[in-house]
This record gives C-alpha cells, structure tokens and sequence, in this order.
C-alpha cells in the first residue's frame, strides 16, 4: 500500500549553490498525491510536484519548476523519502534550494525514520522494466535492463590520486521483489544515505565565478586536491562513488516509482539521470 509520514518534521541549512539559509517542513499528504514542493516564501505558496515533467535543469544539481514555483538541489531529499518508503509528502520550503545538511541524505534518512511512516487505503503502483534502455554521452552512460531484483551499480573516474577508478555495486535485498520502495529501505539508511557530495579543489573557485557553490564548505562537502582529501576521514573508503549512487536514486524518483530493474551508470550526471527517466516514464502504462 502507499504511505506518507505519520507525523511532520523540519530541517534548516544552507542551500549548495544559492548559499541561503532555508527552513524544509515536511508532512504527512493524501494518497495519490506523490511527494511535492510548496514555495511557502511566495504568495499562494505555488507548488511543483517531484515529477519528470517538471525537470527544468541538471547543472550540479536536480532543479524543478512548475509557474510560480522552483526549487533546486532537490535530489538528496527525494533519494530519502523514495528509500524509505514514503510516497506521499508535502514538502513546504521557503527558499528556493534544498538546503545541503552535511551533504548527504543521512539527515534527512534519520528523520523519516524517526517519525515512521503509515500505510494508507490505495495500492503503490509497481512495475518490471521489460526491455533495456541506454542514454550515452561520450564515454559516459545510464543504463536501465531487466533484471529479477532491484539493482544499482556506479563506476566514477577521476584523474586525482585519491578518487581514481571507484564502483560501488548495490542492491537493498537477495529477493526478487516487485515492491521496488519497500525493498529499498532495508540498508539505504546505513549504506547509502550516508555518503557525501564531493567536489575538486581545483574547480572551486570557477565554480563561484559562475555562482555556483556559493553555500558550499569543508563541513558540508568532501573537498579532493593533488595531495588528496581536504577534510578527511572518509565515511567509506568510496565514499564518492556512494554519493553519485544516491543522486541516482533520487533523480530516477522523478518517476514516483523506480521499477525493478539494474540501473548501470559510469561517469553519469543529473543530465543523463533525468534523460534515462523520461525514456522510462514514457514507457509507464497505467
């Protein structure tokens, strides 16, 4: 059955790239209505659902956008709330960023968690990927195939030393399971929500020239240079490849449910994420 949050919860912090201070209010919502954004902070509070229709771009972060309404950075929080489970929520923010935490979902994770979840009167809609999908640029691809479990692996490569070649393979159950958000929630929280985004040392400061980053820290974010990590220890020994596995998650829950499936990605962006996801929603029959 589908489920939403059995109570509400808030989060504060700085947003990635605008760098201001946003308060995210997360509650409980109506069976069929999806996970969705408020803008609390303009009139009427407009609202944009979590949807890949409402795409509007994928520079270093997942962006939607429906008239009134935008919000940026949003993946984090999706990846959470598709992992755990819950398929309802009212998401009312008043800024226009998901705020960064500690770059990572573990936050966000904890939270639902807390709160719990119920089960509400409709049945989630599930379904079995049939046939292979591809999306490339360059070297770089996503791929969706058939596949009797649940599965995501990643591979990431990096000239610096400390990064390199990393791929991180994972599926959240042994079993063959048609509930693709049930099956997810058994380890999400402990091996996937916690991994951070990471950046370059050598691309900070064009990143701001840009404005881009502006919100961005050694607190928030793993910073990789030359001589290696700026702000260890590292959470897992790939922690980066981890995190690139959960920005997948929480683009392809764009779709309301992510089918059972192996999605296979190397050196992938939220471009290629997003791209993959329309080519599956296409294929969506209700």
């Amino acid at each position: 059955m589908q489920q939403t949050l059995r109570s509400e919860f808030t989060r504060s912090g700085v947003g990635l790239h605008t760098g201001l201070s946003v308060r995210v209010r997360v509650l409980p919502a109506p069976t069929g209505r999806g996970r969705y954004f408020a803008r609390v902070d303009k009139p009427h509070a407009p609202e944009v659902s979590a949807q890949i229709a409402t795409v509007r771009q994928t520079m270093l972060s997942t962006e939607l956008a429906h008239g009134e309404a935008d919000v940026r950075t949003v993946e984090h929080l999706l990846a959470a709330l598709t992992a755990m489970g819950v398929d309802n929520a009212r998401i009312e923010i008043d800024g226009p960023e998901v705020p960064l935490l500690d770059g990572s979902a573990k936050e966000w994770a904890d939270a639902i968690a807390q709160v719990g979840m119920v089960a509400q009167r409709e049945p989630r809609y599930s379904w079995i990927l049939q046939e292979p999908l591809c999306v490339q640029d360059g070297d770089a691809f996503v791929i969706a195939r058939p596949s009797s479990e649940l599965r995501f692996t990643y591979g990431i490569a990096f000239d610096l030393p400390a990064i390199g070649n990393q791929w991180h393979s994972w599926s959240p159950t042994a079993e063959a399971h048609t509930d693709a958000s049930m099956a997810i929630a058994a380890t999400f929280a402990t091996e996937i929500a916690p991994a951070r985004t990471f950046g370059l040392a050598h691309q900070i400061e064009a990143l701001r020239d840009r404005g881009l980053i502006k919100g961005g820290s050694l607190e928030n974010a793993l910073v990789c240079g030359a001589e290696g990590w700026l702000n260890p220890p590292l959470r897992f020994l790939n922690e980066p490849v981890r995190h690139k596995l959960l920005d997948l998650i929480g683009d392809l829950s764009l779709l309301g449910t992510i089918p059972v499936a192996h999605f296979l990605a190397y050196k992938a962006s939220h471009q290629l994420h997003t791209q993959l996801a329309r080519s599956l929603h296409s294929m969506i029959k209700v």
